[in-house]
């Protein structure tokens, strides 16, 4: 272990001297501005429409618009699903005169959170591992790393290691940015605002039975936890391709179409019940606590971890087996 720690450091200052993290931030601090504008828009144009400030309004408006758009013969019948799914959450929160989007900076974050973790969370974990090995492949520094006394698989655990570390950093980064920038706007409350969890999609119907409220604090660090495991996965599949390819641009052009092309899959794969076993379509795990229907009939929480820990398992297993067995030297 004494042996590890000084590989871990190494590769902690190779990530620092590459400037992503702080390219990350920098991310970070102008796009969450402007979402924060945007929500402020909306909550604007919302009052002007509805004359008033009063959530309730808007959300009896939806549910009167999703109704209509329900006895449309237009509509498929998937899209009729997920439309009385959103009909009986709204109906439940306003059941029990809780708003689930009340303006402030801990829900703002709890929005952010939930809608980065399919796309923008996975394309900021690529910026860290998808070059983590090939890039010194290319460059011809691994030759020079393997020239130590040192076993190739603690080379390529203090890599993974020092991703962990920065995965969880920028999660971290992430959260705090969006609680400091949007409270200037919508203020630093809302912390003990109850939230509901426990929801679960059975077909088109909603069941409550599980139902339970917890704080918004609460809600925000289980969703950071779901968003930090679904990172995890997405750096741990980055770094099996970084081993594979040499190249550092093939490497990161095949896992940026493999994160695309889930994102779509996940609107077009309802009736493809074999596609609930691909990563991809499981790393929404957030809509498993607000009740949201998932992509594919059947699938829940569990078995979506389950998924997701076996291709992690199988990745970190291609990886060691192949980066300790490969000729680079040559």
């Amino acid at each position: 272990m004494s042996s590890l720690l000084p590989l871990v450091q190494n590769e902690i200052i190779k990530m620092i001297k590459k400037r992503r993290f702080l390219v990350i931030v920098i991310i970070f601090a102008a796009l969450i501005p402007i979402f924060t504008y945007a929500q402020m828009r909306v909550a604007q144009n919302n009052q002007k429409q509805f004359g008033t400030t009063d959530w309730r309004v808007e959300a009896r408006q939806q549910v009167n618009d999703l109704t209509q758009r329900l006895n449309s013969p237009r509509v498929a019948e998937e899209w009729k699903q997920n439309l009385k799914v959103r009909v009986q959450l709204l109906q439940y929160y306003l059941d029990r005169d809780i708003d689930p989007s009340s303006p402030n900076a801990v829900t703002f974050t709890r929005e952010f959170v939930k809608n980065s973790i399919t796309l923008f969370v996975p394309l900021i974990v690529m910026v860290f591992a998808a070059d983590i090995v090939s890039s010194e492949q290319s460059a011809g520094t691994m030759k020079l790393l393997l020239t130590r006394p040192v076993r190739r698989w603690k080379i390529l655990l203090s890599k993974m290691i020092a991703l962990i570390l920065f995965v969880s950093l920028s999660i971290l980064t992430m959260a705090v940015l969006c609680y400091a920038i949007s409270g200037v706007a919508f203020g630093y409350g809302g912390w003990t605002i109850p939230s509901f969890i426990g929801f679960q999609t059975v077909g088109s119907t909603v069941d409550v039975s599980l139902v339970r409220a917890v704080p918004q604090w609460l809600y925000v660090l289980m969703e950071l936890g779901l968003v930090w495991f679904a990172g995890l996965i997405v750096a741990f599949m980055s770094l099996m391709l970084s081993v594979l390819i040499r190249s550092t641009a093939a490497s990161m052009g095949t896992m940026l179409a493999i994160i695309i092309s889930g994102t779509i899959l996940q609107n077009m794969v309802s009736s493809w019940e074999s596609a609930k076993y691909l990563f991809m379509v499981n790393l929404r795990l957030i809509d498993y606590l607000d009740g949201s229907l998932p992509p594919i009939k059947g699938m829940t929480l569990g078995f979506s971890l389950t998924v997701l820990s076996i291709w992690a398992a199988v990745a970190i297993g291609v990886s060691f087996y192949h980066f300790t067995r490969k000729d680079i030297l040559n």
